[in-house]
């Protein structure tokens, strides 16, 4: 790959370490963050390989995520290091046994998304005069409802729990391009005739909100602070509606339209500095074009505070071993459960035992006075699993601060919880990281709203100064107060 840097003004922008971020930082970065969403989805991939001995490996024609982290004597694989589950290689003279998945991260995560963004929350302008505040809200609201609205927060909310931060690029489109680009101003005034509030509001429902995913993130920070942005790198995989031709006349042959032929995808380098930003396709430059905003349009949001750290810290990660600890004990009960279910029974001395049936209403007979029938196996009860499994669960309440009562699920008594005084007691952990949480999205949505007003300043589509641009986000409370 050659890339030509020459459009942007920063020196530490080389060839040599763009390159080294796409082929070795990003298959490590992108591996790990890849890893935690699989996790956190537990997707199920068919599957219909088989072990060496021809035994299947899933009689359920599927395998699911979560089982990369179960042990060998349980799944009969040996997993390479961020390998498909459905792509491990099976281990000779270990037949996998019965796997039980029960994902506790989904749950949670969940459940903190609706305790931050269940409602919505409110965007205040702080402007003095109430005409300007009422424009400025209106201006905002429109911008999240062209991104999504309600659901905008929650994908903002979910990415960062699983990854432990999120990253935003505020994208310009259709005529704030031409008029961030080309320089035309509108004069000074706050709305001119020539462009009402409606022509406003279209014009800043065309600013996009893309959120982009940790695994293909790759930010390059200064080197004597770690929270400055000085330069964003993205690289992905993207899809395109396109079929993929190798140019395989065999391929093309002998595999058919459904063999023989894929989906094509380019691999994608975004490259977004102060001054300029450009995009390569398959190593290809593609598109580049000037950065009229004067900084890098990312806004970069923790889940939680970690000191040191670009990313945050997640809820998914802390969780793993936990989720594989839990995933190991309750598949090793229903392997003792599918061998103790149902009674064996050992016939000693009776002739044409193993053609007889055993049922209900029937008798054996024989003449030696030796023969036994012996019956064995039953489940039986096992009070130091169950205890196990019960403190698995409570540490993973603890860890995350999500318990089952939040979902709803109640298995003892609470006793009286008729007052908003009782049921903060009772959710107090979730309480105490949802506040938490609402101060870091709190702020990464204020930073997002004044990089918005500052693109449609310098598009003077609505000018507005730096006191203008402050807001307040008002998170509704996540309980009632009273209970009827």
């Amino acid at each position: 790959m050659a890339y030509e840097l020459s459009i942007f003004e920063d020196a530490s922008l080389n060839a040599g370490f763009i390159q080294w971020l796409i082929e070795q930082q990003w298959p490590v970065t992108s591996r790990h963050f890849n890893r935690l969403w699989d996790y956190y989805a537990n997707p199920a991939t068919e599957t219909l390989l088989t072990s060496p001995d021809g035994v299947a490996d899933s009689s359920r024609g599927y395998v699911q995520a979560q089982e990369i982290g179960l042990p060998v004597r349980i799944t009969g694989k040996v997993f390479a290091n961020g390998a498909d589950p459905a792509a491990g290689k099976s281990v000779a003279d270990i037949q996998r046994k019965e796997v039980v998945i029960e994902n506790d991260i989904a749950w949670r995560i969940n459940a903190m998304v609706d305790f931050l963004f269940g409602k919505p929350i409110t965007i205040q302008s702080t402007a003095a005069d109430a005409n300007r505040r009422r424009n400025i809200q209106a201006i905002l609201q429109a911008v999240f409802d062209a991104n999504g609205g309600a659901v905008f927060f929650q994908d903002l909310a979910v990415l960062g729990s699983v990854y432990g931060f999120v990253d935003c690029i505020v994208r310009p489109g259709g005529s704030l391009i031409e008029r961030l680009v080309n320089g035309t101003s509108l004069g000074t005034s706050t709305i001119t005739p020539a462009l009402s509030l409606d022509s406003v509001l279209r014009s800043a429902s065309e600013i996009t909100l893309e959120l982009i995913d940790a695994p293909r993130a790759l930010p390059v920070l200064e080197e004597t602070d770690y929270k400055r942005i000085r330069a964003y790198v993205q690289h992905f995989h993207q899809v395109r509606n396109e079929v993929a031709d190798d140019g395989s006349f065999i391929t093309r042959l002998f595999g058919g339209s459904a063999g023989g032929t894929r989906r094509k995808t380019v691999a994608v380098t975004e490259i977004l500095s102060a001054n300029a930003w450009q995009r390569y396709e398959d190593g290809i430059l593609a598109a580049e074009g000037a950065n009229p905003l004067g900084r890098v349009p990312v806004i970069h949001i923790q889940n939680l505070p970690q000191p040191g750290f670009y990313e945050g810290l997640g809820d998914v990660a802390q969780l793993m071993p936990l989720q594989d600890e839990l995933n190991t004990r309750l598949s090793d009960r229903a392997s003792r459960i599918t061998m103790q279910s149902f009674k064996m029974y050992l016939a000693k001395g009776i002739d044409g035992m193993p053609d007889k049936p055993v049922s209900p209403g029937r008798m054996w007979c024989t003449d030696n006075l030796d023969a036994t029938i012996e019956a064995f196996g039953g489940d039986a009860a096992s009070p130091s699993e169950d205890l196990h499994i019960a403190e698995i669960r409570e540490a993973l309440d603890k860890v995350s601060g999500v318990t089952p009562v939040v979902a709803g699920v109640l298995k003892n008594k609470l006793g009286n919880l008729s007052s908003a005084v009782a049921l903060k007691m009772t959710f107090m952990g979730m309480l105490s990281k949802t506040y938490r949480k609402q101060l870091t999205y709190g702020q990464g949505i204020k930073d997002i709203c004044k990089m918005t007003l500052e693109l449609l300043d310098k598009a003077n589509i609505f000018k507005t100064d730096l006191n203008e641009r402050d807001i307040e986000v008002i998170f509704p409370n996540p309980i009632e107060e009273t209970i009827e």
